[in-house]
């Protein structure tokens, strides 16, 4: 297996980092709050610009690293746009993107234009036509996430699914790294008492904390991404264990991060405000933690993960060659 990206895929992470920061950074999410009309005129050219369209994570690994990474880039900076679908898109349906609903279909579909026509698939492979209904609230409360109108297709969108589960959890981990470094910058700077507040061993155990949460997700999502290519058979599992890692990471680093920054964690002077709320979707977005431990559940029935952490893999302590 491999647990390292390449380093054609780390130089596109940097490089689409970059590339957000100079379309506006921080500034996307908040202007696309301001304008909604505008997200596709303020993202899609970005995407472009990266060869986003270009890639194809199915049928090649170094493309399928340089997708996630991108996600990645796309979390750290906020921006307000659903790209994981988008590079996920069946190319033989000639679709916007997919979007993986479970139950009631909602999800973060652009509307407007060529994109109108995403894909949804359930967690059978069931494939839909997914188009977005018009919005009864905000953005501020919705963060664009909506109800959509589903038109059967066909049952052939199974191989989809485990890529639909994986990108976004990358998207997430973005957000992890960039709430991380937030908060570590945020208590080296704050003086408390006389000097600053990282100093203190509490605040040192619950970065500790976040740190660790956030680092094993990046290992296990990496395990992950090269399980969707390289085990077919294995790859729903493992995308579902993954999306319970991410969503258990992710209330442990912005629980700290918010109890570190305090009441200014909730004001959206605090880039840390946009990150919380617009990390929910991605959150509850098929499924939460309760759904996704229950799916993961029944589809492994009493066999088990294989991957990194399968038992024939693992000694028992106490057998009988070891006393």
């Amino acid at each position: 297996m491999n647990l390292e990206l390449s380093d054609e895929a780390l130089e596109y992470g940097q490089t689409s980092l970059r590339a957000i920061e100079a379309a506006g950074g921080d500034r996307l999410v908040q202007i696309a709050e301001e304008e909604p009309d505008r997200r596709e005129d303020l993202v899609g050219p970005v995407l472009t610009v990266l060869g986003a369209d270009e890639l194809d994570p199915y049928v090649d690994e170094d493309e399928r690293e340089a997708a996630a990474v991108l996600c990645r880039s796309m979390g750290y900076w906020v921006v307000p746009y659903p790209a994981a679908g988008r590079l996920c898109r069946p190319r033989e349906l000639k679709a916007g993107g997919l979007v993986v609903v479970v139950g009631a279909a909602r999800g973060c579909v652009p509307s407007g234009g060529p994109d109108d026509h995403w894909v949804a698939v359930d967690l059978d492979g069931r494939r839909s036509w997914a188009r977005p209904r018009r919005p009864v609230e905000p953005v501020r409360r919705t963060s664009f996430v909506s109800e959509l109108d589903l038109h059967p297709i066909d049952s052939d969108g199974a191989g989809a699914v485990p890529l639909g589960l994986v990108l976004p959890c990358w998207t997430l981990l973005g957000m992890l790294d960039r709430a991380v470094a937030l908060t570590r910058g945020y208590v080296l700077e704050r003086m408390q008492f006389g000097q600053p507040l990282a100093s203190f061993q509490s605040v040192q155990f619950q970065l500790t904390e976040a740190e660790v949460e956030r680092s094993g997700l990046e290992e296990l999502a990496k395990f992950t991404l090269w399980s969707v290519g390289a085990n077919p058979s294995e790859a729903l599992a493992d995308a579902l264990a993954l999306r319970m890692a991410a969503i258990e990471a992710a209330d442990v680093v912005f629980r700290v991060a918010h109890q570190l920054h305090g009441a200014t964690g909730f004001c959206d002077e605090t880039v840390l405000s946009w990150l919380s709320r617009y990390s929910q979707p991605l959150r509850r977005l098929p499924l939460g933690l309760s759904a996704t431990r229950d799916q993961l559940s029944r589809r492994l029935g009493r066999g088990g993960l294989s991957g990194i952490f399968a038992l024939d893999e693992v000694p028992y302590p106490f057998s009988e060659a070891g006393g």
